[in-house]
């Protein structure tokens, strides 16, 4: 009875112990997955305006690809698109039809919860300024924007954030970084995002 208790007791420690070192070998390192998300972005567009630097809210969709190109390294390209104007005053609007962006970024694990992560690019932003009475005195400190908002369509991006793992492979994303400045104007715009990501 001994003996049979004793076999019992080392069969199952030893499979206790090689089990989780096959889960492991058996696991995708992250090195070599992709992921894909999907974010509710509002975009704060600052210093409008000559004199007033006004600031007004948009919001956008963003769809996100990228991949792990080591534990600690990402590369990403995003692609977003406007559906509600910033209404700067009831003359004069700024709207973000689409943008695009590719950033590379370090992130870092925080024990168990997830990740935070810092990325830096560049965007191509198409938009449109809407002046509608442009001769009366309020709208005046608008008149150096152009239809094309922003007249610079291409602009340096940052992203800073953290993800939560929500269940395996599944992460909620928190974020928020410059999104574009135009060189024209000296407006701007900040991008806050929350949402969905998954890798695979």
């Amino acid at each position: 009875m001994n003996k049979v208790a004793t076999r019992f007791l080392s069969t199952s420690v030893m499979t206790l112990c090689v089990l989780p070192v096959t889960t492991q070998a058996q696991e995708t390192p992250r090195s070599d997955k992709h992921y894909v998300g999907l974010l509710a972005t509002t975009l704060e567009h600052r210093s409008i305006g000559e004199f007033s630097k006004e600031d007004a809210w948009s919001q956008a969709g963003t769809l996100v690809i990228g991949g792990h190109l080591n534990d600690l390294i990402h590369a990403e390209v995003r692609l977003g698109g406007g559906y509600k104007e910033a209404e700067i005053n009831s003359d004069f609007s700024l709207a973000v039809d689409y943008y695009g962006s590719w950033y590379m970024g370090l992130h870092y694990p925080v024990g168990e919860l997830g990740n935070v992560y810092a990325q830096a690019g560049f965007t191509h932003v198409r938009g449109e300024a809407t002046l509608e009475r442009p001769d009366e005195l309020r709208s005046q400190e608008f008149e150096e924007f152009g239809e094309d908002y922003p007249s610079s369509s291409f602009s340096f991006s940052w992203i800073a954030g953290i993800d939560f793992e929500l269940i395996d492979s599944m992460y909620l994303v928190l974020e928020g970084g410059k999104l574009f400045e135009d060189t024209d104007t000296n407006a701007n715009a900040f991008q806050f995002s929350s949402g969905i990501r998954y890798e695979f």
